[in-house]
């Protein structure tokens, strides 16, 4: 079941997105994660954040921002199983345009994009990271 965070799921979810980031960036160092971590859980706080839930247990999550998002993890078992595009179709009802970032070495989650129907509509190279992103788009 997908629904909206509620407070005491933030500590699951943080660690949903620190060893979901960690396991998928092996190009970018570790550290990179745990340095951010206390800004991205502020952030969250602020951005529309969906989690999907069965027995009581969170398999994952999706943090949107006036049709961006920001991500989608899942947790590293529950991967490959559907839940993360359950979580982006649920994106799909609530907006006719969405966006997001992806980094280029992430070819696992740069061909779920391109799969889910995103298109590239831009390279831009990361700041903090020095890595190559992908802007992709989705319109209804």
């Amino acid at each position: 079941m997908i629904r909206k965070l509620a407070d005491g799921d933030i500590n699951e979810v943080m660690s949903i997105w620190l060893n979901t980031n960690i396991l998928a960036h092996e190009f970018i160092k570790e550290n990179y994660w745990r340095e951010n971590f206390e800004y991205v859980e502020s952030e969250l706080k602020k951005a529309e954040v969906y989690v999907y839930e069965e027995n009581n247990e969170i398999y994952g999550f999706v943090g949107i921002v006036n049709g961006y998002i920001a991500g989608i993890f899942i947790k590293e078992d529950k991967q490959s199983k559907g839940f993360g595009k359950e979580l982006l179709d649920y994106c799909k009802l609530k907006y006719d345009n969405l966006s997001l970032k992806v980094y280029e070495k992430n070819s696992r989650a740069v061909a779920f994009y391109k799969k889910e129907g995103f298109e590239l509509t831009d390279k831009l190279v990361d700041n903090d990271t020095k890595e190559v992103e992908y802007l992709m788009s989705w319109t209804k």
